[in-house]
């Protein structure tokens, strides 16, 4: 099969390229910078002229421009670019490959908060805080296009392994390392990793199944924050995570900032099991990593 990847040189990118050439596949790159295709995404005449002289049978759209550290109060505008390519983007990279089967990254914290581990069927956080909102309106938009493509949208949890912002020198664990990392309030929030290389795998499962939707592709064993904080910590052999109440949290990083500490929702990966017979190697963010 000829896979266009658009967002190769990303975190999942970079793992997925030689995963799909070691099963067969050719590959086509396109980003902005890439040796490939070197397309602005949001460029709409230049992605159709490029991708349709490539020619894919898929795509695979991980476009993102995901800052390396992100501040909480600042969120709305550090993703500006990223809402951009998640609705521009997604509908010219559908425009110019009439036919192929897309397959497109998602995200897996964008539930609206609620008891449990959230199904896909789970709404997403439309009314979700000021900074975070026009994220979720992004994430609907792009999945509504692709599933009116009949193509699939891969709901990532939080992205780890090299690149990512949980690496060694990646921004959450150099502020871990640095005790600038509290627990806010009760420490609510329920995380569900994803490892960059279980992404991978999941996609090229996906280009080898016919199915459509949305699916959750994250780890086993989700982990409150109030929980995981710790310990990462302990790991790293940093000092124990402060904690710090929720009025003082919300005038130091905002609303989205107590909400991302306190209310996220984790994800049940059962679906993504069942319909694209795939299993996480890294089941858990402390278990067996690349």
């Amino acid at each position: 099969m000829r896979v266009l990847v658009a967002g190769a040189t990303g975190v999942i990118g970079r793992r997925l390229v030689p995963l799909l050439r070691a099963v067969g596949h050719e590959v086509v790159t396109l980003s902005r910078s890439d040796a490939g295709l070197r397309v602005d995404a949001l460029d709409r005449e230049a992605t159709v002229r490029a991708v349709r002289k490539a020619a894919p049978d898929a795509v695979v759209h991980l476009l993102t421009a995901i800052p390396p550290a992100i501040d909480p109060r600042r969120i709305g505008r550090q993703f500006a670019l990223t809402n951009r390519l998640r609705t521009e983007g997604t509908r010219n990279l559908i425009e110019a490959a009439p036919g192929a089967r897309i397959v497109a990254q998602g995200v897996a914290y964008a539930y609206a908060p609620a008891p449990g581990l959230a199904d896909e069927d789970a709404p997403l956080w439309r009314d979700a805080p000021e900074q975070f909102a026009p994220l979720v309106a992004a994430l609907a938009n792009l999945e509504d296009q692709v599933t009116a493509a009949g193509g699939l949208v891969l709901r990532f949890g939080h992205l780890t392994g090299p690149g990512s912002v949980y690496a060694e020198d990646g921004s959450t664990t150099l502020a871990v390392r640095a005790g600038k990392m509290p627990i806010v309030g009760d420490g609510g929030s329920v995380l569900s990793f994803t490892d960059a290389h279980d992404a991978a795998t999941a996609v090229v499962a996906a280009l080898d199944r016919d199915v459509s939707g949305v699916l959750n592709v994250v780890d086993d064993t989700p982990v409150r924050m109030g929980e995981w904080l710790p310990e990462f910590a302990a790991r790293l052999g940093a000092p124990p995570p402060r904690r710090v109440p929720v009025f003082l949290a919300r005038m130091l990083v905002g609303s989205f900032g107590v909400a991302y500490m306190t209310r996220l929702r984790g994800a049940a990966n059962t679906r993504a099991r069942l319909l694209l017979n795939w299993r996480p190697r890294h089941a858990s963010f402390f278990g067996d990593r690349a």
